[in-house]
């Protein structure tokens, strides 16, 4: 099976005796459930489940048939011309597989890969363009992080980088100290930007950290909640040491679950 029947009953969905909702939606409606279902797809990456994970995948790749029908609609371009188009782009930006070009290292590469986006006039007059306002903020910060560090402006040691996360937290205690509200918003905005810049020299994507440990924390949360039932006990019903306590043996079990 091919791409080629997804695409015909995108175009049966959309037609006159097509779906009444599906003929109904436009490219600003469909946005939420591009986010949606690429947030559907991370979360099933994270629980490692193949059959989940090409489901998801398969919700994301219906948006953009949808998205391309809608285009076509509009005598604009088709699917086909999308998968063209990546098709090329990814040809001209990786001369080594595709051609005779050698690179030295993975940034001599990466130097290679600026220049053709460059041309391609996906950035302008700064290297920090490219990076969409629409991502989340998190991802966002770390993007912005790297294309600085590739210009050289970063850290060499991860000494250096604690120091300065040392020294956003004291401006924080500072601002706290005078009460002061939307200096105490800036310097809370600097330190979470610093624990991006952290994640980003340690290796660690920080969307990727966050999404994980929320999900430890449902994980955990919801077991406090299991125990209080069993006890037929109600949350307000618990101590705060109670709970504590059992978030402690939710940890550890989980801690026997990866062994």
């Amino acid at each position: 099976m091919d791409i080629k029947k997804l695409v015909d009953i995108m175009a049966a969905l959309r037609s006159d005796s097509g779906c009444p909702w599906d003929r109904e939606q436009t490219r600003d409606s469909l946005k939420p459930f591009l986010i949606e279902e690429t947030y559907e797809v991370l979360e099933a990456l994270d629980e490692r489940d193949p059959e989940k994970i090409k489901e998801e995948l398969g919700d994301l790749l219906f948006q953009i048939v949808f998205h391309c029908r809608i285009a076509e609609e509009n005598k604009e371009f088709d699917i086909s011309d999308v998968i063209e188009g990546i098709s090329n782009k990814m040809i001209k930006r990786h001369p080594h597989v595709f051609g005779k070009i050698k690179f030295k290292s993975k940034e001599h590469f990466l130097k290679h890969w600026e220049d053709e986006k460059k041309k391609e006039g996906k950035k302008r007059d700064s290297i920090l363009e490219g990076v969409p306002s629409a991502l989340p903020s998190l991802l966002r910060a770390h993007k912005l992080q790297k294309k600085a560090a590739r210009a050289g402006f970063d850290w060499e040691k991860t000494e250096d980088v604690l120091k300065k996360l040392n020294e956003e937290l004291r401006e924080f205690k500072t601002a706290l100290k005078k009460k002061e509200q939307s200096e105490i918003e800036d310097e809370l905005g600097d330190i979470f930007f610093m624990l991006v810049n952290i994640s980003r020299f340690v290796g660690v994507n920080p969307e990727d950290a966050l999404r994980k440990t929320i999900s430890k924390f449902i994980s955990r949360f919801r077991y406090i909640e299991m125990k209080a039932a069993e006890k037929k006990k109600g949350l307000s019903d618990m101590t705060l040491k109670e709970m504590d306590s059992l978030w402690d043996e939710a940890k550890r079990r989980e801690k026997v679950k990866i062994r």
